[in-house]
């Protein structure tokens, strides 16, 4: 972790009790809990788009894996009707 910068927040009245309430309650400074409750939501986002980004991945290979399987399929029903024996183009050599 790099050097800590200065960053201010504006919170309204009731939020700031709220927080002074929670720090003394459980024995933590107001900036302590704020800097957890942001690192918390920080890794929360940051899972929740790499959870996206991994569903995105897998649902992209299928729709290609679903392509491949119906030009195979088509490509395999002109062979039975004409007995055309060439790979189709996209596929790799």
């Amino acid at each position: 972790m790099g050097a800590a910068t200065t960053t201010s927040i504006k919170l309204d009245e009731a939020l700031k009790d709220r927080l002074k309430q929670l720090a003394v309650a459980h024995r933590r400074t107001v900036h302590w809990l704020m800097r957890e409750a942001i690192a918390e939501y920080v890794e929360r986002e940051e899972q929740k788009a790499m959870t996206a980004w991994s569903e995105h991945q897998a649902a992209k290979a299928h729709r290609a894996s679903e392509a491949k399987t119906e030009e195979a399929v088509a490509w395999l029903a002109n062979l039975e009707a004409k007995g055309v024996t060439t790979k189709p183009g996209k596929w790799p050599r």
